[in-house]
């Protein structure tokens, strides 16, 4: 599947910062494992996309503008990046939107999709080299669900006229690792998130759906275990082994994807490859509010970014919107919110046409690294930019002219800006 154009990144001097995550799994910020710089291997990021009914939300966005910094940290530390996103484009809740509205569920899927694509081609988004639908990647669960068969971590349920096929959760002796939720909270969380603890024939409650027996009018493919689909949490684990190795560096996602998804996609990966641990870092971003409530479908809250763009808000300014807050906690989004971030733009736009002193310039950059490469510490870091800009504004408020050229030292920021921040001034 095509992905989108990939933005033109400024290269920066200076001396970058190793990056430092959150890890999920281990519940601590901690270096994250790459390669040595120079040795072509990459840093392997998997990040779980949209099931496309309604793209994209801010709570969309927020997701994949916290990776876009990884991503752009990363390369300022000279790493390559090879980066793998799925889109689940065949999926229950698409069916059932796509007949609420009378609509081809595969028409709906292509609309949004392209929807997404542009929503990320406007916020500067680094394309992942590898975008994968899971229509096209049916061979893959294909051939890794009869693996998990063949080694006895899957099963095919006593049913003659659905005979779906299940992972079983005690496949791996470390599951609940990456999550680190006990069995009420996982027991909770899976019946809200699409399983189905209550399916006659199974034979633990939290076993999760591999690969769903064809139903009537639902699409299928053949396979060695009867036609059907497949199943959510296998998707990512075929899709994203596939390509980045059995074990690979950051496997990311929002924290409602922390359990069930994520937690039994790197359970199946880990059964079926006979490796320990999936990723060497989980990495998860909040959930986004409206106006102090949980943007929600049920609710109609959802702020979209192309509506946003079509009301003439810029994406630099939803990025910094964004960015006010650190990306691990539950933020909320406000006209007050969009309205700061327009005011700080303006600020920084204002200040890199008058800066004069280039030291106090490289300096900055170099706060602004730091601050990044701690856990993506956005506040932190748009805070030291507003420092220098309003240094700089309050000392030449009376020479400023916004059609000057921008001095040396402007340049240095707006450089900085662009590339580590993907706010362009």
């Amino acid at each position: 599947m095509q992905s989108w154009p990939t933005p033109e990144i400024p290269a920066l001097d200076g001396t970058p910062v190793p990056l430092r995550l959150f890890d999920t799994a281990n519940q601590e910020v901690r270096p994250v494992e790459t390669p040595p710089s120079g040795s072509g291997d990459p840093v392997g990021m998997y990040v779980c996309g949209i099931t496309p009914y309604d793209s994209t939300h801010l709570g969309h966005a927020a997701t994949y503008l916290a990776f876009d910094l990884i991503y752009r940290v990363l390369l300022d530390n000279d790493q390559q990046v090879h980066y793998v996103q799925n889109i689940t484009d065949v999926d229950d809740p698409l069916f059932e939107r796509a007949a609420r509205d009378g609509v081809d569920w595969r028409e709906l899927g292509s609309s949004q999709i392209d929807l997404f694509r542009s929503d990320m081609t406007a916020l500067g988004i680094i394309p992942p080299q590898d975008y994968i639908g899971a229509i096209e990647s049916v061979d893959e669960v294909i051939e890794m669900v009869q693996s998990l068969l063949d080694e006895g971590a899957a099963y095919v349920v006593d049913d003659a006229e659905f005979p779906d096929v299940y992972a079983s959760v005690n496949a791996t002796e470390n599951f609940g690792y990456e999550s680190n939720y006990d069995r009420a909270t996982m027991e909770e969380l899976f019946a809200e998130r699409g399983g189905d603890p209550q399916r006659p024939g199974k034979r633990n409650p939290l076993d999760a759906l591999l690969w769903r027996a064809a139903r009537e009018g639902e699409p299928s493919w053949d396979s060695p275990f009867g036609p059907g689909r497949p199943g959510w949490h296998i998707e990512c684990s075929a899709i994203a082994t596939n390509r980045l190795g059995h074990t690979f560096d950051i496997q990311g996602g929002g924290s409602d994807l922390i359990f069930p998804h994520h937690e039994f996609s790197a359970a199946h990966a880990e059964a079926a490859h006979g490796v320990e641990r999936m990723a060497k870092h989980y990495v998860h971003a909040g959930m986004i509010s409206k106006d102090g409530v949980k943007m929600s479908k049920s609710l109609g809250n959802l702020e979209f970014v192309s509506r946003l763009t079509a009301a003439g808000h810029e994406p630099a300014a939803i990025r910094l919107g964004v960015y006010a807050s650190h990306y691990r906690g539950n933020r909320d989004w406000s006209n007050e919110v969009l309205s700061a971030a327009e005011q700080r733009l303006a600020l920084w736009r204002k200040a890199v046409r008058t800066a004069q002193r280039a030291g106090v310039a490289v300096a900055t950059v170099e706060k602004l690294r730091f601050h990044l490469s701690n856990d993506l510490d956005t506040p932190a870091a748009l805070a030291e930019i507003d420092a220098w800009a309003e240094q700089v504004t309050a000392a030449h408020d009376d020479k400023i002219d916004e059609n000057q050229d921008w001095s040396g030292a402007g340049k240095i920021i707006a450089a900085a800006v662009d590339a580590l921040l993907g706010v362009r001034l």
